[in-house]
């Protein structure tokens, strides 16, 4: 006989956190990451964003690809390159391929380690991509269709 405390499927088998414990976790995780469409937002506002983008991958990655106007700083090289390039005093963000990479939050715990502010890019460059926003490669500028799997087609809102 089963006991009528028992959840009956997988979602619920673990029960959701407090509504306290919620507030905690996901204001955290709002100060540690953000998110492809808010920094494009950003970079795209008239003025200064308040923020560097740091791309961490190689230099093989970068000539691929990278976010216009980024810093490129691989993250082996962040302790003895970070203190030349970047400002103490302004937020930093930084991303790498994508979320099936860890390189971008590898460069933000070296960056913390050096006394900067920093969030990680949600995504990486490969939503950065997919998500339609314009990129520079070595050979000049490019924009591909926005997938409609991760942008809202005919609008730049997606509501969230």
């Amino acid at each position: 006989m089963k006991s009528s405390t028992v959840p009956r499927n997988p979602v619920l088998r673990v029960a959701p956190a407090s509504p306290a414990a919620a507030v905690a976790h996901f204001a955290a995780s709002l100060a540690f990451h953000a998110d492809v469409s808010d920094v494009a937002a950003a970079l795209a506002a008239d003025g200064d964003p308040g923020f560097v983008v740091v791309d961490s991958r190689s230099t093989e990655s970068w000539d691929q690809g990278h976010v216009p106007g980024a810093v490129h700083l691989p993250t082996a090289l962040v302790p003895e390159q970070a203190g030349q390039l970047l400002d103490r005093a302004v937020p930093v963000v930084t991303y790498c391929w994508g979320p099936g990479c860890n390189g971008a939050a590898r460069a933000a715990l070296a960056l913390a380690e050096l006394g900067f502010q920093v969030k990680e890019m949600l995504g990486g460059f490969e939503y950065w991509v997919r998500e339609g926003f314009e990129f520079e490669t070595w050979e000049g500028r490019e924009r591909r269709a926005a997938d409609p799997l991760t942008a809202p087609a005919g609008t730049d809102d997606c509501g969230c």
